[in-house]
């Protein structure tokens, strides 16, 4: 893997970050240390309304025009919103750079957000809102943050609903652009094949003249909950079920082997524990994952699982009894060692998607001021012992446990 990244202050505080790569597709984006836990109160899904409607026009450009400025050419503009973070992000052929540098620095500095588009896009987020209340496998993720965060800006959902999205106006847009699109709230980051140099040099031009002044996040620590156990009634033909309890932040170096068990117990792979036990030994479930989510100061783990609702404590006490397994006892070191060649050699597998490993450069910086890529995340697992392992499952453990299901 290649280690020649290159990074740059500008004088007004933007970090940039940029790697030279040999593809033919150029990756480049804005991240920004803002989201749905920065709002206030009464402007619940403001964070993800200027997503969607910083395209919508700036002082020399229509929606149309922002929207083909890019795919004119071949390439992509979006962005998405989470709890913490949001990104504005291109992809396009290469030698398209500085189109991409330009079109955001216009959509940061310069978005109007016009009443007419406003409104027609408030429809549109609320038929988004709409579509995932519609979804249990989607809402249930949401109400278990709604009792595990309680009391917090991290409780409600990012979309918000729709009578806080109706109240949203295009000033509350802009002022939430003023106030955390700062130089020195963001991260510019760019996988490019044109020199540190000439980036340099394109970063100044469009994003030197950024001068918004940078306030201080007011982020609290959410409170801790007592364990919990919920059951909504439902008329689904299936019942959606999340267990798990709240952990660390991402800044906790106990997270790498939190990750290791998380990928050995729930991950994407087939071999996963919880698969084999709940799938493919006994029929019981189509999907049963789990995750890790680590936010700036607290985090949750989790198992979730679908299943018939006559199956719903079955599930519940194979997964009970795996999570107690792992908190009481090491694993066999073979297991341990495999488990650990496995997860390594996902990483490995995972930097061939470019546009992933672009994002993850600006947002490695932005969290912790230095790019922690693959080869840093490898390093660190192959350091993990059985021990560590052991030890962050007890924070799983029936004490901390919480569960919501949707019936």
């Amino acid at each position: 893997m290649s280690h020649n990244y290159h990074i740059f202050t500008l004088p007004n505080g933007l970090r940039v970050v940029c790697l030279r790569s040999d593809s033919q597709v150029t990756y480049t984006g804005m991240a920004v240390n803002a989201g749905s836990r920065d709002e206030l109160p009464d402007r619940q899904g403001l964070a993800h309304f200027v997503e969607h409607t910083i395209f919508k026009g700036t002082r020399t450009r229509r929606s149309y025009q922002i929207a083909n400025r890019m795919e004119a050419v071949g390439g992509e503009l979006n962005a998405y919103t989470s709890k913490e973070e949001t990104l504005i992000y291109t992809n396009a052929p290469a030698g398209y750079t500085e189109r991409a540098f330009e079109l955001i620095a216009d959509l940061i500095s310069n978005s109007v957000f016009p009443q007419v588009e406003i409104d027609r896009e408030r429809e549109v987020v609320i038929e988004e809102i709409h579509s995932y209340l519609d979804s249990p496998a989607d809402a249930v993720f949401d109400e278990f943050d709604e009792n595990i965060y309680a009391g917090s800006g991290l409780a409600h959902n990012i979309l918000g609903s729709p009578e806080s999205v109706r109240a949203l106006t295009g000033a509350d847009c802009r002022s939430f652009i003023d106030r955390w699109y700062t130089p020195g709230n963001m991260v510019l980051y760019c996988v490019d094949p044109s020199s540190a140099e000439r980036i340099e040099r394109l970063a100044l031009k469009h994003f030197g003249n950024l001068h918004f002044d940078t306030a201080p996040h007011s982020r609290e620590l959410p409170p801790e909950v007592a364990p919990f156990d919920i059951v909504r009634p439902g008329d689904n033909h299936q019942a959606n079920t999340i267990v798990g309890a709240r952990v660390f932040g991402r800044n906790d170096p106990r997270r790498f082997a939190l990750f290791l068990l998380n990928n050995y117990l729930g991950g994407p792979c087939m071999n996963s524990r919880l698969n084999q036990e709940l799938r493919d030994r006994r029929g019981l479930v189509y999907t049963v994952d789990s995750n890790v989510s680590l936010l700036s100061d607290a985090g949750v783990m989790l198992v979730y699982f679908g299943c018939d609702p006559t199956n719903v404590a079955r599930c519940r006490r194979l997964i009970d009894r795996e999570l107690d397994r792992l908190a009481q006892s090491p694993l066999p070191v073979r297991t341990f060692e495999a488990a650990k060649r496995q997860y390594c050699g996902q990483l490995t597998v995972s930097t061939d998607h470019r546009e992933s490993r672009a994002m993850s450069l600006g947002k490695s910086m932005l969290y912790y001021g230095e790019v922690h890529d693959a080869d840093y995340t490898r390093e660190h697992i192959m350091a993990v012992t059985t021990e560590q392992l052991r030890e962050v499952a007890e924070l799983l453990t029936a004490q901390h446990r919480c569960s919501l299901s949707l019936r």
